[in-house]
């Protein structure tokens, strides 16, 4: 008897389980349409701007030179929230970083901030979505979440490493594939090293830039994208090989 009313309770958990997952998801998706929502209605955008980094940067550096630990903190709470929102802004905050920190201080910072954004946006997109995607498109998806997950630090460090493709459809789109979150860091935290680097290092010059495209030259471009396709190799060998026996 005990036991007929334990297999009858079994259902009722699990469909209460499930009932608290719903919850959930919903809970956490009203908060970051709320907080767009915020960002965009407050039009906080206008702070984070070419114009207003120039016009501010005295005050900026005054509050810096003052406040060193409280401006690395704001400063990287400020990235994760850009990039876990997939805010416009970041490469503003990178020059601003640069201006404020140091070239190589700010690719460091940067790199904290945005890879622990980034992180959350991933598992974001994959609590939200990932189940739904999976049931209704999982037969026809089977084969490139396979092929993707086999070579995925491979992938997103390409991915990463050429500026072409938007940081946050990255962040977004990784979330609904297989792949670990251990290899979804190590590739972000590396392959956004460059990019960092060249925006924080063009951040010292700030009062000489008039506009974004200045910073991002078709050389430069040219040499991510170069980066990024010599990230790949080891997956051609791969096949090459796997053809070759």
């Amino acid at each position: 008897m005990i036991r007929h009313d334990t297999a009858m309770t079994t259902p009722v958990s699990n469909q209460s389980d499930s009932s608290r997952t719903h919850l959930g998801k919903i809970s956490l998706a009203v908060v970051i349409v709320l907080a767009i929502g915020a960002f965009l209605y407050f039009d906080l955008g206008r702070w984070l701007s070419l114009t207003a980094l120039k016009e501010n940067r005295d005050s900026l550096l005054a509050f810096t030179d003052a406040n060193f630990v409280s401006a690395v903190g704001i400063f990287i709470a400020a990235y994760v929230i850009v990039a876990g929102l997939s805010l416009p802004g970041a490469v503003i905050l990178t020059l601003a970083g640069g201006f404020l920190f140091g070239a190589t201080m700010a690719a460091l910072f940067v790199n904290v901030g945005a890879t622990t954004g980034a992180t959350l946006a991933f598992l974001t997109a994959r609590y939200l979505l990932r189940d739904t995607v999976e049931q209704k498109f999982g037969k026809w998806l089977g084969p490139f979440q396979e092929g993707f997950a086999k070579n995925a630090f491979s992938y997103l460090l390409t991915l990463r490493l050429i500026p072409l493709f938007p940081f946050f459809v990255v962040n977004l789109v990784s979330g609904l594939t297989r792949v670990n979150v251990g290899t979804y860091v190590a590739a972000t935290a590396l392959g956004i090293i460059p990019g960092s680097f060249v925006y924080a290092y063009a951040g010292r010059q700030l009062g000489t830039i008039n506009s974004l495209q200045e910073i991002a030259s078709p050389n430069v471009i040219g040499a991510f994208v170069l980066l990024g396709l010599l990230a790949l190799v080891p997956v051609v060998y791969k096949k090459y090989a796997a053809k070759s026996a």
